[in-house]
């Protein structure tokens, strides 16, 4: 009988990853637990999401699709296959990343978490029905279905109308001076106008003088004739050429302006020109439904004295209150429900017990003011990350691997407390826990340690330690262990003094209310509170809404889309009473993308390429071709690989597999044609230059001022690891967010610039905020004023002035707790943050 391997026994219960090159990481080859909370670390950028997702997550779901059949693995969203050489020991993996504005304005809280199934469920079976009405099945209690959803505004609440008031708002305009407001702007809109002449109408007398149902047709029609039309020319002019039979410019077909805005609305996905239609449409709350999206038999079902819409609005801390009582058998409604109808009472019982039980696990997790009809695209990426976990721990698998995504973002430290018991429960009941975080209270109640680096991007992608958290500290290498065992007193700096205030008052918004609140100017402002205290509602909504206004500015939000097709929850009140006339520009720098297609990249978006195209286009050999700076665009198509249009990439479907992105044959992802290429700057061609990280660039190009100096931020805000030509859609939120943060910091302050930052140390390692804390230093020195939503309290501690927005969240919150500088916010009894703040502040992080 041969002897057990040794080693093999030593390695059982760990995951063994052998040769891992996903992305930057080294060859790497090392040994991680399972049945432990393993946390990945590292400064932003050094490889551990590489490691986490790229490499242990992507196998998992590989093996997973591997048992699967080749038909349904289609219908998965498959990641690539990484480069590892090969995993040991790894169990099924279940992923909970961050999404950004994930889900559709269909998706909810209550379809996430799946209690809205639940209580659809509990209406049909056991819910109190007006005599003589029939059974409803459970689809009857949904938006999403046709047995649910209100026949009159198709499950939306409202309805969207056209009228000849709000198509034509001047009706004194003629159609020439263009009294169609919603008709196509520019060239389309000159052909309606000219095809309406052909057709006989006066486009030259004002709107109201036409006849209406010349008016009604000209709008309402939906006939379609197609007839020759004459440029610029005259109702008379018009007669006379088709008398003479003179040859017409074109052909035309002429479609009614109602038709043309609701015909846009439903099927352009320009967003603009969605916002563009819109204002042409009277929006108003259905009549048949009353904003309830469900129809009118659904909603006369009642349960607890709430029909299903009403109760899907109330936060999940009431909804608790609710269905305690039905759950452990005590509500007197019960009691009564079981002497008449027996079965329909056990039904209330058994499936009131299943949504406390998990409405419980999400009170824990601090969500307890969000309610069930929430749309996901309104949920910050950490809310829609918990509430997946949530759900997890309700499911009650076993040996499974959960990979997370930083699940301490955007959570005050009092939650993230709540988040450690969550995270130890799914440990306790037999599962492993691989985790990608930066908060220094995660990574201490880690089992098990793997720290990447030293430094991001190409310096890094190097395991420095693995082990149990006590070892990390003879790691010297490691940027983490300065922050995990950093025993130094805090460094205090006197607070600036502002140098006026922004005040505003009646603010009222979600769960403020008639809420007075002055802002310093000329410092830095930290706004604190617990998640859903009603910190970003002040700062992000109404504060920049309020400031807009007094700037002149128009408020494009990217969800206005959206905010056509749900209940947008709106500011009710506020206003500024002092300190605006002081700000002269307003800078908002949050974490949405900076594009949404591989095109956009750090160059384009910092307008760093721009420069860069012109030095190439200044070249000897580009002078001699006669190449300007567009020929070095790979959007351009003189320029660009004509097989790949400058993608540098061709994408093969595979039919049962994730499709591949092959590098172009033609280019071999070059991007550019061989012309192009041959124009060299110093020896470099375009796509090399591209190519080069940030840290490169800035030696390559260091005696050209106009480029070095956006790349000398861009490394200061700690991003010198990022490619210029990285394409947009492969950066986190906080790395956009800096990428903004750089290009404000490029331009020349004049001062006077109000900046506005929701929670921009998302994502980012210790070592990288003591970088951003410089950097907005650095925006206040120059005499701007900068407010910033933030939960760490390194910042918090280095800010000179502190709002506390809170004490609790949702209805327990909205009120101003603590205010003042630093010293004196942590002293305040009331205050959640102050515990936390004080530690910082005293030296115990």
């Amino acid at each position: 009988m041969g002897q057990p391997d040794e080693n093999k026994t030593q390695k059982q219960g760990f995951v063994g990853i052998h040769g891992a090159r996903q992305h930057n990481l080294k060859n790497v080859t090392l040994d991680i637990p399972r049945d432990a909370l393993v946390v990945f670390t590292g400064v932003s950028g050094s490889g551990k999401s590489s490691l986490a997702f790229g490499t242990l997550y992507a196998e998992a779901e590989r093996r997973y699709l591997e048992s699967v059949s080749p038909y349904a693995r289609r219908l998965f969203h498959q990641m690539p296959i990484p480069e590892v050489d090969k995993i040991e020991g790894l169990p099924p993996a279940v992923a909970l990343q961050q999404q950004r504005g994930s889900g559709t304005t269909r998706s909810s809280v209550g379809s996430v978490t799946t209690l809205s199934n639940l209580l659809r469920m509990l209406y049909s079976r056991a819910g109190d029905y007006p005599e003589g009405q029939s059974l409803l099945y459970a689809d009857s209690f949904s938006t999403n279905t046709p047995e649910g959803v209100c026949p009159k505004c198709h499950g939306l609440g409202k309805i969207h109308q056209v009228t000849e008031k709000s198509m034509v708002p001047d009706d004194s305009l003629t159609i020439r001076e263009k009294a169609i407001a919603a008709w196509p702007p520019a060239w389309q809109g000159k052909n309606l106008r000219d095809i309406l002449t052909t057709l006989g109408y006066d486009v030259d007398i004002p709107w109201k003088d036409l006849p209406k149902k010349d008016r009604d047709w000209i709008l309402f029609t939906n006939e379609r004739p197609q007839v020759p039309v004459y440029r610029d020319l005259s109702l008379d002019e018009v007669k006379l050429a088709i008398k003479n039979k003179t040859e017409p410019s074109y052909k035309g077909t002429y479609k009614g302006a109602k038709r043309h805005v609701l015909h846009t609305f439903a099927n352009t996905q320009s967003t603009l020109m969605k916002k563009r239609v819109s204002q042409y449409m009277i929006s108003s709350e259905c009549p048949s439904c009353k904003g309830k999206r469900l129809r009118r038999e659904s909603l006369s079902v009642t349960f607890a004295g709430y029909d299903i819409a009403d109760i899907s609005r109330l936060p999940l801390e009431k909804l608790l209150s609710i269905f305690a009582p039905y759950g452990d058998g005590t509500a007197p409604a019960l009691l009564k429900l079981t002497k008449q109808h027996q079965e329909k009472a056990m039904v209330a019982q058994r499936i009131a017990e299943d949504l406390v039980a998990r409405v419980i696990v999400l009170l824990e997790l601090g969500l307890g003011y969000l309610s069930l009809e929430r749309s996901t695209p309104s949920l910050s990426p950490g809310e829609h990350q918990r509430l997946r976990l949530a759900t997890q721990v309700r499911s009650n698998l076993f040996g499974v691997v959960y990979v997370l995504d930083e699940p301490s973002a955007g959570l005050h430290p009092a939650d993230t407390e709540a988040l450690l018991k969550t995270l130890d429960r799914l440990k306790a009941s037999g599962n492993s826990l691989f985790v990608v975080e930066h908060e220094l209270d995660v990574i201490r109640h880690a089992d098990w340690i793997v720290d990447v680096g030293p430094d991001a991007g190409e310096g890094g992608g190097e395991i420095l330690y693995s082990g149990p958290p006590a070892g990390l500290k003879d790691s010297k290498l490691s940027k983490t262990r300065e922050h995990l065992f950093n025993d130094l007193p805090f460094k205090k700096t006197i607070p600036r003094k502002p140098c006026g205030w922004l005040k505003l008052s009646g603010v009222t918004r979600n769960n403020l209310t008639d809420l007075g609140v002055s802002f310093p100017l000329g410092v830095l402002t930290s706004v604190t509170g617990v998640s859903g205290s009603g910190k970003s509602s002040l700062v992000s909504q109404v504060l920049v809404e309020l400031m807009s206004a007094k700037l002149g500015k128009i408020l494009f939000k990217e969800e206005d889309e959206e905010a056509l097709q749900k209940d947008t929850v709106e500011t009710l009140g506020g206003e500024i009473t002092a300190g605006s006339e002081d700000i002269k520009r307003m800078v908002v720098v949050n974490q949405k993308p900076i594009g949404r297609t591989p095109r956009s990249n750090l160059a384009t978006y910092t307008g760093l390429f721009d420069v860069v195209r012109k030095l190439f286009a200044s070249t000897k050999l580009a002078k001699a071709r006669h190449y300007n700076a567009g020929r070095f665009s790979f959007n351009v198509g003189k320029g660009r690989c004509p097989n790949c249009d400058g993608e540098g990439f061709v994408m093969v479907e595979l039919l049962f597999l994730p499709s591949v992105y092959a590098p172009c044959p033609v280019c071999e992802g070059a991007r550019y044609n061989p012309e192009t290429l041959e124009v060299t700057y110093h020896e470099k061609n375009i796509n090399q230059v591209l190519d080069m990280t940030v840290d490169k660039a800035a030696l390559f190009f260091e005696k050209e001022d106009r480029v070095s100096r956006p790349l000398k931020v861009l490394q200061e805000v700690g991003l010198g690891y990022l490619r210029l030509g990285q394409p947009a859609t492969e950066l986190s939120g906080g790395e956009a967010q800096r990428i903004k943060l750089a290009t404000e910091l490029q331009r020349l302050s004049r001062g006077n610039t109000l900046y506005i930052l929701d929670e921009p140390t998302t994502g980012l390692h210790p070592t990288d905020v003591e970088k951003l804390q410089l950097q907005l230093a650095r925006l206040v020195d120059a005499g701007n004023t900068v407010i910033v939503v933030e939960h760490d309290m390194q910042v918090v501690a280095g800010s000179d002035w502190v709002i506390d927005i809170g004490p609790g969240a949702g209805k327990e919150g909205g009120k101003v707790v603590a205010e003042g500088t630093p010293n004196e916010v942590a002293k305040n009894e009331l205050s959640k943050t102050a515990i936390y703040l004080s530690k910082t502040l005293n030296g115990h992080p």
